[in-house]
């Protein structure tokens, strides 16, 4: 009499997501380029057909994976609206270095592009993830029709994220929570220089920090900045 245990077949979507969740845990140590069809069929426990039988080839499973991560990394940039600004950029940026931490080689691919993610789909995936993060931004700053020099300080400060968080990855020379309050910090300064050269996002600017303590983030860089000037 047998006691062996009968596996439960997996339905469609399910196998799927399985591929996928699979992908992605591979893309955490890995490059996509580097990862092999044959490697996520085996890390599966099924065999390389049937992983062509649900996705039609290689790069359709990796824009798949990356779309689930795309999302996941759009999700970290949102944060409520409660307490001061500086308080929710440090929390957003805590979450950001989460993602990058944990999935470091396919953030890095899929930030640089590469034979694996360097598709239209994959593209259009990057850029929908930073129009997530502008938007999260901009409401928090409680702007509707954000002036352009505001626009270009928050996108500036959006690439100047990816930037930091793809040279961390290539040596960590710097602590993680230091890099976190810097980028803060990056755009409390952004943000200042852009409203000393113009009045309507200085409005902007005069509302936002005045809910600000002096011991928050913003505060800090006050400090900071006086300590050096003096």
């Amino acid at each position: 009499m047998s006691t062996g245990v009968v596996r439960r077949r997996m339905g469609v979507e399910e196998r799927r997501q399985q591929l996928i969740g699979v992908a992605l845990e591979l893309f955490s140590h890995r490059s996509p380029d580097e990862v092999s069809i044959d490697e996520i069929a085996s890390a599966a426990g099924i065999s390389r057909p049937l992983v062509y039988h649900y996705f039609p080839g290689k790069l359709s499973l990796y824009e798949a994976a990356l779309r689930r991560a795309a999302d996941d990394l759009a999700g970290r940039f949102v944060e409520p609206h409660e307490g001061p600004l500086g308080a929710r950029l440090l929390r957003v940026m805590r979450r950001f270095f989460d993602f990058v931490d944990q999935h470091g080689p396919g953030f890095s691919a899929l930030m640089r592009g590469g034979p694996a993610v360097g598709s239209s789909t994959t593209n259009a995936l990057i850029d929908a993830v930073r129009q997530a993060a502008y938007d999260q931004i901009v409401s928090h700053l409680g702007v509707e029709e954000p002036p352009a020099r505001l626009e270009l300080v928050v996108r500036s400060w959006i690439s100047l994220a990816e930037s930091t968080a793809l040279i961390w990855l290539d040596g960590r020379h710097v602590p993680r929570a230091e890099l976190e309050v810097q980028l803060v910090h990056n755009f409390a300064a952004l943000a200042a220089v852009g409203a000393a050269h113009d009045e309507e996002m200085a409005m902007v600017m005069r509302r936002v920090l005045k809910d600000e303590p002096g011991d928050g983030p913003f505060g800090d860089l006050v400090v900071r900045l006086i300590s050096l000037a003096s």
